[in-house]
């Protein structure tokens, strides 16, 4: 960040009186202008037996399979996002549940919240951002072409948790 967003003055990193981490601050106007991570919101849906993926038509990891999942809005509930993103990304409605896991991933600054959810019907088609979107059994997901770690790591803990027929929330901190 090398300008202000208030009046376009040059920036400092320093830290400001009264805080304790340094932050880019306008000498000119005073605005502090804080860096917070971004929050992640997507579904794990399923339809009977199954899950459903999409195949990444955009990067990071373009062509590979994930959970849909995007970046929330201003104005929106984490609930709200979840679905946006389900549809836009799988054209896919669903009934969202509860929230299953909450990954902090701060080496880069996102918090990723997935909830779990039903398809209200099996209909779904590729989105903008997916080349493909496809239904999987536990035995049919490609595991090694799933395209991040937290989406590996809900679908097992959600395999896992089926045998079970317990779904707690999980919380998950990725540190290097």
């Amino acid at each position: 960040m090398n300008f202000c967003s208030q009046c376009a003055h040059p920036l400092v990193f320093e830290v400001p009186a009264g805080d304790e981490r340094p932050r880019y601050l306008c000498k000119a106007c005073g605005a502090i202008h804080y860096q917070n991570p971004k929050i992640i919101a997507g579904t794990l849906p399923i339809w009977q037996d199954k899950v459903l993926l999409c195949k990444r038509a955009i990067a990071p990891r373009q062509g590979y399979w994930t959970l849909p999942a995007g970046f929330m809005e201003n104005g929106e509930t984490t609930k709200a996002a979840a679905a946006r993103e389900t549809w836009e990304e799988a054209l896919a409605e669903v009934n969202v549940g509860e929230l299953y896991t909450l990954t902090s991933l701060p080496r880069i600054g996102q918090v990723q919240m997935l909830y779990l959810a039903e398809l209200i019907e099996p209909t779904f088609s590729a989105g903008p951002e997916s080349l493909e979107v496809e239904l999987f059994s536990e035995d049919e997901i490609p595991w090694d072409e799933l395209a991040f770690v937290t989406i590996s790591n809900a679908l097992r803990h959600y395999f896992d948790d089926r045998r079970n027929n317990h779904f707690p929330t999980r919380h998950i901190d990725l540190v290097d």
